[in-house]
């Protein structure tokens, strides 16, 4: 852990939450809470399960069943 006012144990959820934001809210806006939360449902599928990472060049769950 990083010593208090130091963001780099959080890193990972605001880069995900940044990404979240600015693939799905801002280009769909919803305009009901239902509409969101179905809208990020699906993104959040997409995110663990669908989407090639340019590192590995596979999906994050090929690689997590591969290891």
């Amino acid at each position: 852990m990083s010593r208090w006012g130091n963001p780099y144990d959080n890193a990972m959820a605001e880069n995900f939450f940044s990404i979240l934001k600015a693939e799905c809210i801002y280009r769909h806006k919803p305009v009901s809470f239902r509409e969101a939360n179905e809208i990020i449902d699906r993104y959040i599928h997409f995110y663990t399960h669908e989407r090639i990472q340019l590192k590995t060049g596979e999906t994050p769950l090929v690689r997590r069943l591969s290891a």
